[in-house]
């Protein structure tokens, strides 16, 4: 008898690479959404996936919404990925960040407590809720010191699934995902943007490209290897947490030269713009992904570079396929 799952945030690039990797694995996925307006499951019907998910509306605020799912559905298998993941919006609206990203973690525990106390339960963790730590690289026994409105939520729902773990003896765990993107990822993280508007200036269509503070490191993976992980932790017999991560930081600088050099493109039009910096800001920050590799059997070897290619590939091979369609 197939598995099912439930996915909170499908329409994400996160939750859309992850029904597709558990559809492969036979599992029925069910898939929970604020809306299911076309925009909004475009990244489903991208990957051709979006008639063979069972979409449900629901509001994760509605306990009684999320318990009468639990109950229809019975899923073995929850993945909380579900999330205002924008550092940069959480700083111009905090309150809805912190409401959203805790709350949202809270309500999905106490129903899972309530109706499916022996599923299994993954939480969507983020690297920034170490915020600036003392040694590098991080480990799943790093300090947590939040920086931003949005790490603070993390790590707020991050100590919340420990806590029904150790309280309530639930099999519920937390995947420290350090920043993964793809060409799915939105057009307002930092790489996509400069991929785009690299494009756009190649094009005519934009005159430069305005960015902050470029002399930041990060930690960059490609989010569809990162998807089996997220699976791979609900395997386990006994739930704990994990390092998702490529192991090296780059320089943002590295980056944008790099877009801007592969589309022949004078670094002249980079202008940068102070406003656009963040009010506090992580300066550095990787992980240390061997447990993940020792345990989970998890294997990555990507470089960003090989990651910029691929979603440079698949961006102009789309907006070619777009020009053939007008």
């Amino acid at each position: 008898m197939a598995k099912t799952a439930l996915i909170t945030g499908i329409t994400g690039q996160d939750g859309a690479y992850l029904a597709q990797f558990l559809l492969c694995q036979g599992y029925s996925v069910i898939g929970l959404t604020r809306n299911t307006n076309v925009e909004n499951l475009k990244k489903l019907k991208y990957l051709g996936i979006d008639n063979k998910i069972i979409l449900q509306q629901c509001d994760l605020f509605d306990m009684a919404s999320l318990l009468n799912i639990l109950e229809k559905f019975n899923p073995s298998e929850i993945y909380n990925l579900a999330s205002q993941s924008s550092v940069r919006l959480s700083f111009i609206n905090p309150a809805e960040t912190l409401q959203f990203n805790v709350l949202s973690t809270l309500n999905l525990l106490n129903a899972v407590k309530l109706v499916l106390p022996n599923s299994k339960f993954y939480q969507a963790s983020s690297s920034e809720m170490y915020g600036n730590v003392e040694e590098l690289p991080i480990t799943e026994k790093s300090v947590l010191h939040p920086v931003s409105p949005y790490a603070i939520s993390k790590a707020t729902a991050h100590s919340t699934a420990i806590n029904y773990r150790e309280t309530y003896g639930l099999y519920a765990c937390c995947g420290i995902l350090f920043n993964h993107i793809s060409y799915l990822s939105n057009n307002n993280f930092f790489i996509k943007k400069v991929i785009n508007s690299a494009i756009n200036i190649k094009n005519g269509l934009q005159k430069d490209l305005k960015v902050g503070n470029i002399e930041v490191k990060r930690d960059f993976g490609y989010a569809p290897d990162y998807i089996k992980a997220m699976w791979q932790m609900l395997q386990l017999d006994n739930p704990q947490e994990f390092i998702i991560s490529s192991g090296k930081s780059v320089c943002l600088k590295e980056i944008l030269f790099y877009i801007f050099d592969k589309f022949k493109i004078s670094r002249n039009k980079i202008i940068i713009d102070k406003t656009l910096y963040r009010p506090n800001e992580i300066i550095n920050i990787y992980g240390d992904n061997s447990g993940a590799k020792e345990i989970l059997g998890w294997e990555y070897n990507k470089s960003v570079f090989d990651i910029l290619d691929i979603i440079i590939e698949e961006e102009i091979a789309n907006e070619q396929a777009n020009k053939c369609i007008i």
